[in-house]
C-alpha cells in the first residue's frame, strides 16, 4: 500500500489562512504571536515555503481553535487505501472511517489462514467502499435546468444567480443571459464560479458548421425554388432560428425592410439574393463559410478588464455573451457551448462546488442523449421545468418515464420539479369547493397537489417540487430550495457508506464465529437456488429499433431530415443513441422483474429472525447484484450504441435512399421508416439483434456467477 497522505505546500498555506481568518486573527498577529516575521508567514500562506512539522504545531498552537486542533489531528492520518481528501473536505471524518476498515480488510484478507470464499467477500466490500468514497470526495456538483423552449430557464437562472441589470425603462431587471419567448439561446450554456468575469466557449467542429451551413443553404434555396410554401410541412423550415441567426450574421447575410423609391418599405433578404448566383447547394454553402472567416474565428474565451472597455462587469457579460450566442462578435465562431463565469457565489453552499446549467430547450423531442445523460449522473440535480398551467409539462413526463424504462435508480433523489408561473397564475387555483385561493402561497399548495396526483401515476408520487416566479418572487426561497436537494444527494452518498462501513464492520466481528457461518451456508443455499433457476433472461417482443422508430414517428420531418443529413449523428434524433436506448430498453425488459424479484427474495429473508446473523451478507449480496444488472445496462447501451453506428456509418446508401425522400410531397417520415424497417429487417441486421441478446445472456450469467461466488463457503 502506497503512503496517499502527502499535502502540498499550497494547499496546506492556503486553508492554514483559512482556519487563521476564522479564529480572528490577523497575519501580523500570528507572526507576533510565534515570533516570526510576517514576511515568512505570508510566504508560507501563499505555498511558496514548506513548514516543518514543529513550525507547523507551533502555529497552530498559537491559533488555538477546534480548526487548529483539527487540522492537527487530519495531518497527522496516514492514508495507505483511499485517496486522501483535501483538508477542506466536510466528510474528512467519515472518509477516515472508511480508510481505517479498509485497512482492516486488507490485513484480513492477507492472513494466511482466510479462506477464499472470505476474501471474495473482503473485496468485494473494498470496490464498494472504493466506489461510494469517489462519491463523497467528489465536491462539484451540477444542477441542470431541463424544459421546453423559450420556458423561462434563462431568466430563472440569471435571478438564482443575481446575474441581472437594473435597467430605467423597464419594471423587471434584465438576465444577462440572452432571454426571451424562445429559440435564443444557441447552445447549451453553463455558469460557475471563476476568478473573474468571462466568457469561455466550446466550438462547434468543422464538420458540425458544415452541416449546420448545409441546413440554411437548402432553406434558402428551397425556400426560392418552392412556388407554394405551404404545400406540405415539409417545405418548414429544418435550421433552428439561433442557428440560422447565428450563421446570418457571421456571414454577414442581413434581412430587413426598406423603402422604396416610391416610399414604400420593401422586405429584403442578402441570403435569398446570393442564392440566386448558385446552381446548386454544394457551391452556395462554400460561399457562405467563405464569408464566414472561420480561420480568423480562433478565440476561445474572453475576460472582463482585459480590453479596458470601462463597462461595469454585469454589463460587459451581457453585451459579449449576446455578441457570441448571435455570432456577432468577430473572433469568436459558433459555439458547442458557453460557460459563464462570475467571480460570485451561484448558491450559499461553501464547501462544494457548483454549476448551473441552462439546457438547449426541448424542440419535437425529448429524447435527447444530453438531457437523458443527466438524469443518471449522481453528481447532478436535474431541475424539470414546466409552466404553471399543465404542470407537469408532456416533455417532463415523457423523460421521467424513459428515465424508468432505461433501469436509472433513485429519480427521485436526483431530480426536481420546477413550475415556472407567470404573473398572478398562482391566484387562479381554484380549491375544492370552487373557491379562488386568497394568496399566492396558498395557490402553489394547492397546485403541488395536484402534481403529486398526476406523477403518483408513473410512482413519482415523491417527486419534490418548488414554484418561482421570476419576476415577482423572491429568489432566496428558490435557492435554499437547491441547496437542501444537493445536501440531500450528499446526505445519500454517506447514508449509504455508513451502511458499508457498517456491514464491513460486522463481518470483521463475526467472521470467525461457527453460528454465524453455519446460518451464514443456510442462507447462501437458498440464494443459490434461486439463483439455479433465473439464470436464463426472459426475452420480451420487441427490437432494438423500436425506440429509434417510435421517436421518428413522433418528431417534427424537419428533425427527421437534419438527423438524415448527418448520417444520423444529431443532437436532437441522434441514431446511434436512440439504438443504444433501445437495447438497454430490451435487457431493462428481460431482467427487472428478475432483479426485482431477488431483491424482494433477500429482505424477506433478512427480515426473518432465524436469518439475522447472516443479515449482512444477504445485504451484499443484493448490493451486488444491482452493481453488477446497472453495469449490465451500462454496457448493452454501449453497445447497440457502438456496433449500430459503425453499420449505419458504413451504409452510404441508406442515407442517400432517405435523403432524396426530402421534397417529394407528405409521407415524407412514412417513406424514411419503411425504409428503415427494410434496413433492420435484414439478415445481418438481425444478426447484429441476435448478438445483442446474446450478450445480455452472458452478462447476466456473469452477474449470478459473481453474486453466487459470494455465497459459497469453503468447507
Amino acid at each position: 500500500m502506497s503512503n496517499r497522505s502527502a499535502v502540498s505546500s499550497i494547499e496546506l498555506g492556503s486553508y492554514l489562512s483559512q482556519v487563521r481568518e476564522r479564529a480572528g486573527i490577523k497575519q501580523a498577529e500570528l507572526a507576533r504571536l510565534v515570533a516570526w516575521s510576517p514576511a515568512m508567514l505570508s510566504r508560507i500562506e501563499n505555498g511558496d515555503r514548506p513548514t516543518e512539522p514543529h513550525e507547523l504545531n507551533q502555529l497552530l498552537d498559537a491559533i488555538s481553535t477546534p480548526d487548529a486542533q483539527q487540522l492537527k489531528v487530519v495531518l497527522s492520518r496516514e492514508w495507505k487505501v483511499l485517496n486522501r481528501p483535501e483538508l477542506d473536505h466536510p466528510d474528512q471524518d467519515l472518509l477516515w472511517s472508511a480508510e481505517q476498515i479498509s485497512k482492516r480488510l486488507i490485513a484480513l484478507a492477507n492472513q494466511p489462514d482466510t479462506k477464499k470464499a472470505f476474501e471474495r467477500r473482503i473485496f468485494t466490500y473494498l470496490d464498494e467502499i472504493q466506489s461510494l468514497t469517489n462519491l463523497l470526495l467528489k465536491r462539484e456538483h451540477q444542477i441542470a435546468f431541463i424544459g421546453s423552449v423559450g420556458i423561462g430557464k434563462s431568466t430563472a437562472i440569471c435571478r438564482l444567480s443575481k446575474l441581472e441589470i437594473a435597467t430605467p425603462n423597464s419594471l423587471h431587471p434584465m438576465p444577462v443571459l440572452e432571454a426571451g419567448p424562445g429559440r435564443t439561446t444557441i447552445c447549451e450554456v453553463h455558469v460557475s464560479r471563476g476568478p473573474g468575469y468571462g466568457l469561455m466557449i466550446e466550438p462547434r467542429s468543422d464538420e458540425e458548421i458544415r452541416a449546420d451551413v448545409t441546413d440554411f443553404a437548402e432553406y434558402i434555396r428551397g425556400y426560392e425554388n418552392s412556388t407554394n410554401q405551404e404545400e406540405s410541412e415539409e417545405n418548414t423550415q429544418s435550421i433552428s432560428k439561433e442557428i440560422e441567426r447565428a450563421i446570418r450574421n457571421l456571414a454577414g447575410l442581413k434581412t430587413g425592410r426598406e423603402k422604396g423609391a416610391d416610399g414604400k418599405k420593401f422586405s429584403f433578404d442578402e441570403a435569398k439574393n446570393l442564392a440566386k448566383n448558385f446552381s446548386n447547394t454544394k457551391d452556395f454553402v462554400i460561399e457562405i463559410l467563405s464569408r464566414m472567416n472561420l480561420h480568423c474565428r480562433n478565440r476561445r474565451d474572453i475576460w472582463h478588464g482585459a480590453n479596458n472597455t470601462g463597462k461595469q462587469p454585469l454589463e460587459w457579460l451581457k453585451e459579449t455573451f449576446e455578441k457570441i450566442n448571435n455570432g456577432r462578435h468577430p473572433e469568436f465562431t459558433l459555439p458547442r457551448r458557453i460557460e459563464v463565469i462570475v467571480p460570485i457565489p451561484l448558491l450559499p453552499i461553501h464547501d462544494l462546488f457548483i454549476r448551473l446549467i441552462d439546457t438547449k430547450g426541448i424542440d419535437h423531442t425529448a429524447a435527447r442523449e444530453d438531457l437523458e445523460s443527466l438524469l443518471d449522473d449522481p453528481h447532478t440535480l436535474a431541475v424539470l421545468c414546466s409552466n404553471f398551467a399543465n404542470a407537469p409539462a408532456a416533455e417532463i413526463r415523457l423523460l421521467l418515464k424513459r428515465a424508468k424504462e432505461s433501469g436509472i435508480r433513485g429519480l427521485q433523489d436526483k431530480t426536481a420539479l420546477l413550475v415556472l408561473p407567470r404573473s398572478d397564475e398562482a391566484l387562479t387555483v381554484k380549491d375544492d369547493s370552487g373557491q379562488l385561493v386568497e394568496s399566492v402561497d396558498e395557490g402553489y399548495e394547492l397546485k403541488e397537489e395536484q402534481i403529486l396526483m398526476s406523477l403518483s401515476k408513473n410512482g413519482m408520487k415523491d417527486l419534490s417540487v418548488a414554484f418561482f416566479n421570476s419576476h415577482q418572487d423572491d429568489s432566496t426561497r428558490f435557492s435554499e430550495f437547491l441547496k437542501e436537494r444537493v445536501f440531500h444527494s450528499r446526505k445519500n452518498f454517506q447514508r449509504r457508506l455508513h451502511e458499508i462501513l457498517d456491514n464491513a464492520n460486522t463481518l470483521l466481528l463475526n467472521y470467525r464465529q461457527e453460528q454465524t457461518q453455519a446460518v451464514i451456508r443456510q442462507v447462501g443455499s437458498l440464494l443459490q437456488t434461486w439463483i439455479q433457476r433465473h439464470k436464463s433472461i426472459n426475452r420480451k417482443n420487441g427490437h432494438v429499433q423500436k425506440d429509434l422508430l417510435n421517436q421518428i414517428a413522433h418528431t417534427h420531418p424537419q428533425t427527421v431530415s437534419a438527423s438524415i443529413n448527418r448520417e444520423g449523428n444529431w443532437h436532437n434524433l441522434n441514431y446511434a443513441y436512440l439504438l443504444g436506448s433501445g437495447a438497454r430498453h430490451i435487457a431493462v425488459q428481460s431482467l427487472s422483474a428478475a432483479v426485482q424479484g431477488f431483491s424482494e427474495v433477500c429482505q424477506n429473508l433478512a427480515a426473518t429472525p432465524e436469518f439475522q446473523e447472516a443479515k449482512e451478507l444477504i445485504t451484499q449480496a443484493e448490493r451486488l447484484l444491482i452493481l453488477a444488472y446497472d453495469d449490465l445496462l451500462v454496457k448493452v447501451q454501449l453497445m447497440g450504441e457502438t456496433t449500430f453506428r459503425d453499420e449505419l456509418k458504413l451504409d452510404k446508401k441508406f442515407w442517400i435512399l432517405c435523403q432524396n425522400e426530402w421534397g417529394r410531397g407528405s409521407g415524407y417520415k412514412d417513406r424514411v421508416t419503411n425504409h428503415s424497417h427494410d434496413w433492420f429487417g435484414q439478415s445481418e441486421r438481425l444478426e447484429l439483434e441476435n448478438q445483442l441478446i446474446g450478450m445480455i445472456q452472458r452478462e447476466w450469467e456473469a452477474a449470478l456467477t459473481r453474486v453466487g461466488a459470494l455465497l459459497c463457503t469453503d468447507e
